[in-house]
């Protein structure tokens, strides 16, 4: 039995023939669960090894590392670009193109050379937060809730039409760690259902509005450093943005220092913006520039490991009345 998918041409029921193009963590549980569904998968592409880490060794992407758990092939090209690269991914002869965090932007010699085209991953509700960091951003932006979108590909920054999408809260307690490790679980969990509803023909496309777009550019370093005049429910969605890594920073009598695990208290008193009021169970308790105050459960002296409150304070007093900068 055949039907016919929405791009046209007769595509057989059952698991897709899928080339998957991924590099980073964020795209392990897709592969992981494509994997355990019976696709077929001739072909990983992923960035070439990379220097990781303060010896500078190279080391293989977690997808590559995945991919040879499973004796996948395993392609890292420099460049998409050139009629032999493209007919090399395209000679295996899979039906669609599965792309996750991959970290290049396709040719559209590359996306017409696919029947179903290429389904992409992108960790937002589209068209909300299109570009390189919008888990980042949607944390930033202090958004309650973001969520996954599974969309074709075409040569714009994440503007192909939307086949589906799953929607989680931010909770007060996430962080981007947190938020990314749930967005990648659900990412593979919509992927498998939306690609086989895509192969069978099911699904229409729904193109994105264009006037309702937002963008989440790659994060700029000195989007790192805090500025306590801001408010403190500013100040918290910063530093949750960047944990656990690369952290959100400030200095103390001239000392740079991360802070991590933040959390908003219910209270407000009067205080100079970036003025320690104490310590509490919850850590170290500063005020906004609207007198709200928010603790900061971990920090950390830079060229040092991070610490909870309690143990950085005992070694590194920061005692009430003292101000951040």
């Amino acid at each position: 039995m055949e039907e016919t998918a929405e791009r046209g041409g007769s595509i057989e029921t059952g698991m897709a023939r899928i080339v998957f193009m991924g590099t980073p963590d964020f795209a392990v549980p897709c592969l992981q669960k494509l994997i355990d569904a019976g696709s077929e998968i001739p072909l990983v592409v992923t960035q070439p090894d990379r220097p990781s880490g303060r010896g500078k060794k190279t080391k293989p992407s977690p997808v590559k590392v995945l991919a040879e758990t499973f004796n996948i092939p395993v392609y890292q090209p420099e460049r998409l670009k050139g009629e032999d690269v493209i007919e090399r991914i395209a000679s295996h002869g899979a039906q669609c193109a599965v792309v996750v965090a991959y970290g290049k932007i396709l040719p559209r010699s590359f996306l017409d050379a696919f029947p179903l085209g290429a389904l992409n991953v992108h960790a937002s509700l589209l068209p909300r937060h299109r570009g390189a960091a919008p888990i980042h951003r949607a944390i930033l932006a202090g958004d309650e809730s973001t969520g996954v979108s599974i969309m074709l590909l075409d040569e714009g920054m994440d503007t192909g039409p939307v086949l589906s999408q799953g929607e989680i809260p931010i909770e007060a307690n996430d962080t981007l760690g947190t938020m990314h490790d749930k967005l990648a679980r659900l990412g593979a969990d919509l992927l498998c259902r939306t690609l086989a509803e895509w192969k069978a023909g099911t699904l229409r496309p729904v193109p994105q509005d264009d006037a309702a777009a937002t963008y989440a550019p790659p994060i700029l370093k000195e989007e790192l450093r805090l500025t306590w005049q801001l408010p403190a429910r500013r100040i918290f969605d910063t530093i949750r943005a960047f944990d656990p890594a690369p952290g959100a920073f400030g200095f103390y009598q001239g000392r740079r220092m991360k802070f991590f695990d933040a959390s908003l208290l219910h209270w407000k008193g009067v205080g100079e913006p970036g003025e320690v009021v104490g310590q509490t169970e919850k850590g170290l308790v500063v005020f906004g520039n609207d007198g709200q105050a928010l603790s900061i459960g971990a920090l950390q002296l830079e060229g040092q490991r991070r610490l909870p409150a309690p143990d950085f304070l005992r070694g590194h007093p920061i005692p009430p009345g003292s101000r951040l900068e």
